[in-house]
């Protein structure tokens, strides 16, 4: 079976104050811009079903392609971020590289962090989470709309990779892996990103209106 996973699009930052709940927060304009895209290019693609993550903006970027393909997405608590306690939600490109949470995010060493699962324990989460759908769903196609750690831990596992974190996927960009019934894994694209550029279609669109000239 194929797995897509969806990291969420840009989410509108969340400043905690003392007392505050844990952050959820939906995405921004340009978020909803690109789960947008993301709906146009898995569109063309037959998806079994979609699954998303608890949090909020996972729930919004999945929301155009499930309304788009008629599928009421399945929330899946096992594919929620390691940070999903925490009352604020600072974007990891906005975090200062002198601040201890940001190193504490790059070297996988965020035990202590208040709100944050340890990493062993999201680890072995996320991986049951994810082998849970592909038990689920033999021979079918799954779009998966999760998160950054969630793909990073998931991805490790399967090229035996043990930093939790080891790179960086893009906002409502798209990773694929391919599990066989055999219990064969494996990663066949990293981080796509070709279909957040809009400007491709209306060039391929160009392209197919000039007629045999343009083939």
């Amino acid at each position: 079976m194929d797995l897509i996973f969806v990291r969420h699009a840009e989410p509108v930052r969340v400043e905690a104050a003392p007392g505050d709940p844990p952050a959820d927060p939906p995405l921004t304009e340009a978020g909803h811009a690109k789960a947008h895209l993301v709906c146009q290019w898995l569109a063309a693609e037959t998806i079994d079903h979609i699954v998303t993550s608890p949090l909020r903006r996972a729930r919004e970027t999945a929301a155009p392609l499930a309304a788009g393909l008629g599928i009421d997405p399945e929330v899946v608590d096992g594919i929620g971020e390691f940070d999903r306690r925490d009352s604020s939600y600072i974007p990891f490109e906005e975090i200062p590289r002198d601040h201890d949470r940001f190193s504490a995010m790059v070297e996988g060493r965020w035990t202590d962090i208040d709100g944050w699962t340890d990493p062993l324990t999201f680890r072995e989460e996320t991986v049951a989470a994810v082998e849970s759908l592909v038990e689920r769903f033999p021979g079918g196609r799954v779009a998966v709309f999760t998160h950054a750690g969630v793909v990073n831990v998931y991805l490790g596992h399967v090229l035996g990779i043990a930093r939790s974190l080891w790179f960086y996927p893009g906002y409502a960009s798209l990773s694929r892996v391919a599990a066989a019934r055999t219990g064969e894994r494996g990663v066949v694209s990293v981080n796509e990103t070709s279909h957040l550029m809009p400007t491709r279609f209306v060039a391929a669109s160009s392209a197919g209106s000039g007629g045999e000239e343009a083939r």
